[in-house]
């Protein structure tokens, strides 16, 4: 059975449990990382030498790094579905997994530590403001490329969804300004009819 070591309230951690419950894969989860602990210990580090979170083990087959878990598991149980099967397609949906990396997560996660895991008095709200602001240009061209589209991809969801469908949720309910970005708000309002995106990511900010 898959084994995933990591907190369900790690947003990536939160990845790969949508992937594999979208997937409807069995899987054992084991709580690390945060206010668990138990990622600094050896036998961990033996798994993950970052000593980060998710960590999965598939068949004897150890994983580290979520998006490229969620390249991985889609692959394997979805080819042609949630893993586009042809090459392009697939680099189509794949660049926006490494955007959310590279782009909207430098920006949301200061905001969301700031609004969400700092107390009240000691925000810096000027420092929040600057990557709101930052934040909602980059949701800005996702909003334009979703325009005509159902999801990412196209018509149907695929990996390319997750990444950024997991840091959405917080954008739409950070306590925060936002513009008004109906495509991108339309593709979030289809997310949220999915059980596995229910259960993964519509879970109490912590």
């Amino acid at each position: 059975m898959l084994k995933i070591w990591g907190r369900a309230n790690s947003i990536n951690v939160m990845k790969v449990l949508w992937t594999a419950d979208e997937l409807g894969l069995q899987y054992d989860r084991v709580d690390i990382g945060g206010a668990f602990g138990g990622n600094d210990k050896p036998e961990y580090r033996r798994l993950n030498p970052n000593g980060l979170v998710p960590t999965i083990e598939d068949a004897g087959f150890v994983l580290w790094e979520s998006n490229t878990i969620v390249r991985y598991l889609a692959a394997k149980h979805a080819l042609g579905t949630l893993c586009p099967a042809t090459l392009q397609a697939r680099a189509d949906v794949e660049r926006w997994m490494d955007w959310m990396l590279t782009s909207i997560h430098p920006r949301m996660t200061p905001m969301f530590w700031g609004l969400i895991r700092t107390a009240p008095e000691k925000r810096d709200m000027a420092a929040i403001e600057r990557e709101r602001a930052a934040a909602a240009e980059l949701w800005g061209r996702l909003d334009a490329h979703l325009k005509g589209r159902q999801f990412v991809g196209g018509e149907q969801l695929t990996m390319g969804d997750i990444p950024v469908g997991a840091m959405v949720h917080r954008w739409f309910n950070l306590p925060i300004e936002r513009p008004a970005l109906p495509s991108l708000r339309a593709w979030y309002d289809r997310l949220t009819t999915r059980p596995a995106y229910k259960k993964n990511i519509m879970i109490p900010m912590t």
